[in-house]
């Protein structure tokens, strides 16, 4: 079954998806902002990543900017009616430019919408500025009082504090008496992908039932390795067989829908982001044959931390290509649990199986793209996008149930 056959289903059914869309979002929280990276096959469409600290704000498109500056109004004025001042708390990215334009984009979205809005964090509060692509940004001076767990920005309390963070390294100083969103428990340092599916698997089985269609096209398929399982021989094996058989599944099943082609395993962090610790498989033995070198990239993940598990999940093909024939990958930026914009990831140096987000990478915007890449922004990849901001919110109330019970 090609999905651009039954694009009609969403159309006759969009009223109905909408009412559901409508009726979760009362009950689970809508994150502020989220990214997600969208892989379209044909037979499926499904995210294979989430973000809730979104890096790449620079690359939306101009004319999105209004609609996403009108969202980022309404979700904090929602959360927070006497806001003013927002203070945004970037990582300390301060050898990357690109993705201190990101922060500089951010702010200008802020700013956009009604707000006051500085920059800077406790790390970064000695440096003074940050430099872009597009010149030096202006930081704030941040400082921590301990004593109250209070965070000072030019001797003043910001209204909110914005969190451009993933706190990989749980590096964000105690901070109780402010407000902060997204919350610190969906960084990396407790967050979990597999979570994420976890949520999202109810949610597309309820729109896919609403659609008319089996869920497996609007999910990838996954399963957890747990417990640094590439550390040990007996594990690596048994984590071998279960890729193998995890792998006989999705075969069986692009047999029964005609789809004519090998699957692939991607092994990847549980805990991570910036595309570390990725590796495609065809087999377990491609697993146990890995050199030293390699495995070694997939134990380490971001910061050097060690990686404890990790996700092994369906591979997804990209039936998307340039007019120069190379593989492209939706990107989709979310505020408040809307699609905002959407920007194209290119890279020349992949296949249509292999991860694009690596240095090799180019980015257009929507406007930039060809037709047929962007014919379904709206439809199929933006179901599966909002799907996943539904999750998001599902995923932090399961964080703040476990912070209770601990």
């Amino acid at each position: 079954m090609n999905l651009a056959d039954i694009t009609h289903l969403i159309e006759e059914k969009r009223a109905v998806i909408e009412e559901w869309f409508e009726k979760k979002r009362n009950i689970h929280p809508r994150p502020i902002y989220g990214s997600v990276d969208v892989r379209d096959a044909g037979w499926k469409v499904g995210v294979v990543d989430a973000n809730h600290f979104p890096a790449g704000f620079n690359n939306i498109e101009e004319t999105d900017k209004p609609h996403i500056a009108a969202l980022l109004k309404n979700h904090i004025l929602r959360q927070h009616p006497d806001c003013s001042w927002v203070h945004l708390y970037p990582e300390s990215h301060t050898r990357n430019p690109a993705y201190v334009e990101n922060v500089r984009s951010i702010q200008h979205l802020i700013e956009m919408a009604g707000f006051h809005c500085t920059v800077g964090s406790v790390e970064l509060s000695e440096i003074g500025f940050l430099n872009g692509i597009n010149g030096p940004l202006k930081l704030s001076k941040v400082e921590l009082e301990e004593e109250t767990e209070t965070m000072y920005v030019n001797d003043a309390i910001p209204c909110l504090i914005l969190l451009n963070n993933d706190l990989t390294e749980q590096i964000l100083p105690p901070i109780t008496k402010q407000h902060i969103t997204p919350s610190p428990q969906m960084g990396w340092f407790r967050r979990k992908k597999s979570e994420h599916y976890e949520c999202l698997r109810p949610l597309v089985n309820e729109i896919a039932e609403i659609i008319g269609i089996d869920p497996w096209h609007l999910l990838p398929d996954w399963f957890v390795s747990a417990d640094k399982c590439l550390d040990e021989d007996v594990c690596r094996k048994k984590l071998a067989a279960d890729i193998d058989e995890f792998l006989s599944k999705i075969r069986s099943k692009y047999e029964q829908l005609g789809i004519e082609r090998e699957p692939v395993a991607v092994v990847k962090n549980d805990s991570g982001t910036y595309g570390l610790g990725v590796l495609m498989v065809h087999s377990g033995d491609e697993l146990l044959d890995l050199s030293n070198r390699k495995l070694n990239k997939l134990r380490y993940a971001k910061g050097g931390s060690k990686v404890e598990n990790f996700l092994i999940q369906e591979g997804i093909p990209t039936r998307l290509f340039t007019a120069e024939q190379k593989p492209a990958e939706p990107v989709g930026y979310l505020v408040d649990g809307d699609a905002a914009s959407w920007f194209y990831r290119i890279n020349a140096k992949k296949s249509d199986m292999d991860n694009l987000n690596s240095p090799s990478a180019e980015f257009k915007s929507r406007s930039e793209m060809e037709e047929h890449v962007t014919q379904h922004a709206d439809n199929w990849h933006t179901l599966v996008a909002e799907l996943s901001m539904l999750a998001m919110g599902a995923e932090l109330q399961m964080q703040s149930t476990h912070e209770g019970e601990s």
